[in-house]
């Protein structure tokens, strides 16, 4: 046994299952442990690789773990942007890459001395819990302590750099079995005192809302439910953590954002207590504007990381550190003990204004020949079943789209990954998803723009013969950035679209290259008998969704720019285009 077989064998009691990679000459001993140890998946591409791991853990089923595997240089280089992506989401990562000999490594100011070395841990460490260079064999503990690292705490990437003469090195003694609990780590209790006032605030309030974010476990919600429910207070979501509770629950009003829906971000700025639990509450969430966010009511900010509580906006009430989990189950039972709280009156009148303002404004309009998408939205989500796994890309008109018009079945599982807001992410996130459930079906929605960054991974679609359902929004651009161009710049489109100089492949060529089912759906997709057969079947499929070009996407948030070159954006409740008397 070398060093190489010892350290999976520590990933495999860790938990671990899954090694994805791209195979490389630097990482050999620690590609050949892991085809012994793990089920072991190629991807085309680093970025994929990772993306798939973050978003595979995110939704795993029990018992299953996946890392990643690249080679020195390039095959770190090219997963910075995965990195970063779970660095921001706050999600665990683990990274294993190769290095040259320890006797090759550059010192003394050279820039190089192996081949294809770079200094990865250096590289890694701004985006990282943890990065490390293993120079010679680790002990057990120090292993485990890095990978722990990624997931004690606020979760986030872990980055071990192995040398490869360390790969190939005699096993070290390992001291013994590594404990069941090791990736389980201790829960950051609440502190009595701020449970308290966070209770007589939440009793004292007409008008309160909870606003779940994506440090609530979906785990937790078999305990958390039913307390939920039985407090009767009104609940809202951010993007990540959007599948928490069902659109259709009588509790739920809505996802609140700078792209949220109208009708949430109203009701949250009329909310005289907003208790948010596992979410930072970021510029996105309470808007540029955010002296305004909850103006006149109060905020209890409940988060894991210290910093995100004193980072100075918006401006809470009672910041509490501590798990998210933790928190909301002890509030709840302390809510569910008290016989005073009556908030139907004002869970009636929120009900109200969410149904009298559409998901799918009539400012979009209609397009011969192509399909509105947020409508598509809203029919996709009648067609998905509770056990669905929908991936909404990350970034651009089809991830705003979905997050805004979508409506979300209890059971279903909503990731995506916000925070870097990279295009690209779509199809390996959806890949990694799948793989976690290749029981369940898993719908993927992303941009022609941003699947075009990635869609060599098709070929791992393909090989896999995953049950995934790839919906590309065919506009011939970026949505987004064109939509920029002509609101600040009076429509001096470059590099946005076809006419400006972005190229585009022939899709059904491209699915067919890979063998894959493809169909353009149109005004009746829903019911066309062709669309059916490939979205029943367990085998992979690609729709096309035709966009116009000039297609908008309101309701926003919208900025002006100031005489001093900075911006000015409108508090969230006063979205583009406004409504009358507002």
């Amino acid at each position: 046994m070398n060093h190489a077989d010892q350290v999976m064998n520590w990933l495999k009691e860790l938990g671990f299952t899954h090694c994805f990679f791209v195979a490389g000459g630097n990482s050999m001993h620690l590609l050949n442990s892991a085809r012994q140890n793990m089920e072991c998946v190629p991807f085309v591409h680093e970025v994929s690789a990772g993306i798939a791991a973050e978003y595979f853990n995110e939704a795993r089923a029990e018992g299953q773990r996946a890392f990643v595997l690249v080679t020195a240089g390039p095959g770190m280089t090219n997963l910075v942007t995965a990195l970063a992506g779970a660095f921001l989401e706050s999600r665990e990562l683990l990274v294993l890459g190769g290095q040259v000999k320890s006797s090759d490594l550059a010192s003394g100011g050279l820039r190089q001395r192996g081949i294809q070395e770079i200094d990865g841990v250096s590289i890694a460490r701004p985006i990282t819990k943890c990065s490390l260079r293993i120079e010679q064999p680790i002990s057990q503990k120090s292993f485990v302590d890095a990978v722990v690292a990624g997931v004690s705490g606020r979760p986030g990437p872990v980055f071990l750099e192995f040398c490869l003469d360390a790969q190939g090195a005699p096993a070290v003694d390992d001291g013994g079995s590594i404990a069941n609990e090791a990736m389980s780590p201790k829960v950051m209790q609440t502190k009595s005192r701020d449970l308290s006032r966070a209770v007589a605030l939440l009793t004292a309030s007409q008008k309160p809302v909870l606003l779940l974010g994506g440090g609530v476990s979906r785990s937790s919600l078999e305990t958390l439910m039913p307390l939920i429910e039985a407090s009767g207070i009104p609940v809202m979501t951010t993007w990540n953590g959007a599948d928490r509770i069902s659109s259709d629950h009588s509790q739920y009003l809505g996802r609140p954002n700078t792209w949220g829906q109208r009708s949430s971000n109203i009701l949250i700025q009329q909310a005289d207590v907003v208790v948010a639990v596992g979410t930072r509450l970021g510029l996105q969430q309470s808007g540029f504007n955010w002296q305004e966010f909850v103006a006149n009511g109060k905020i209890i900010h409940v988060d894991i990381d210290d910093a995100e509580l004193t980072k100075g906006h918006p401006i809470t009430t009672l910041a509490i550190h501590a798990d998210a989990n933790d928190f909301l189950q002890k509030l709840l039972v302390e809510i569910g003990n008290s016989k005073t709280v009556a908030w139907n009156s004002w869970l009636s009148d929120a009900q109200k204004v969410r149904a009298s303002l559409p998901l799918s404004e009539a400012v979009n309009g209609y397009h011969e020949g192509f399909l509105n998408p947020f409508d598509f939205a809203l029919q996709l989500s009648t067609i998905c079943t509770e056990s669905d796994q929908v991936v909404p890309c990350s970034s651009g008109g089809a991830f705003t789209v979905m997050m805004q018009a979508f409506n979300q079945k209890f059971g279903q599982t909503v990731i995506t990954d916000k925070g870097l807001a990279s295009m690209g992410y779509g199809l390996a996130g959806a890949i990694g998803t799948s793989l976690s459930h290749r029981d369940r079906k898993t719908v993927l929605v992303e941009g022609d723009g941003g699947f075009a960054q990635n869609l060599q991974e098709l070929a791992t679609v393909d090989v896999q013969q995953l049950n995934l359902k790839i919906f590309i929004f065919a506009n011939e651009g970026y949505a987004s950035i064109r939509m920029t161009q002509r609101n600040y710049f009076d429509g001096a489109y470059l590099g946005c679209d076809i006419n400006t100089g972005l190229g585009f492949p022939q899709w059904e060529k491209l699915a067919s290259a890979y063998g894959l089912s493809f169909l353009t759906i149109t005004s009746n997709w829903i019911d066309d008998h062709k669309f059916l057969a490939a979205w029943n079947s367990d085998k992979p499929a690609v729709f096309i969704v035709p966009v116009h070009p000039e297609q908008t996407y309101f309701p926003k948030i919208s900025s002006q720019v100031t005489p001093s070159g900075g911006m000015m954006s409108a508090p969230l409740h006063l979205m583009t285009p406004e409504l009358p008397n507002f």
